[in-house]
C-alpha cells in the first residue's frame, strides 16, 4: 500500500526502513524523521503522516529500548523549569538588558 504518494514510499518501505534501523543500533528511537532519511527522502506535504505513524506503529521492532523508558521523566522529576536558566526567554527579560 502506498503512504505517501508525494515521495511513492509504501508500508512494506518504512517496515524495512525501521527494522533496518533496529538492527543497525539496537538503542536508537526511531522517529518519521529518522524513516525518511533511511529511505533518503524528505517529508513533502505531511498529510501522509498519520498514516506513516500507524505503519511505524505496526512494527515489532518499533519499541523503545528498555534502558531508554522512562529517561526524560526520570531527568526531570523535580525540576519544573527543565534545566533552563531564569528568564530565559525575551518577554521576561527586563528592558535593560
Amino acid at each position: 500500500m502506498i503512504v505517501c504518494h508525494c515521495n511513492a514510499i509504501t508500508d512494506r518501505d518504512i517496515r524495512a526502513a525501521v527494522d533496518w534501523m533496529r538492527a543497525a543500533d539496537p538503542e536508537t528511537i526511531i522517529t518519521p524523521g529518522k524513516v525518511y532519511h533511511a529511505l533518503g527522502k524528505r517529508a513533502d506535504c505531511g498529510g501522509c503522516l498519520p498514516l506513516l505513524l500507524a505503519e511505524m506503529e505496526k512494527c515489532d521492532t518499533l519499541e523503545v529500548p528498555m534502558n531508554l523508558r522512562g529517561l526524560r521523566r526520570a531527568k526531570l522529576e523535580g525540576k519544573a523549569d527543565e534545566g533552563r536558566r531564569q528568564g530565559h526567554r525575551i518577554p521576561q527579560r527586563g528592558a535593560a538588558e
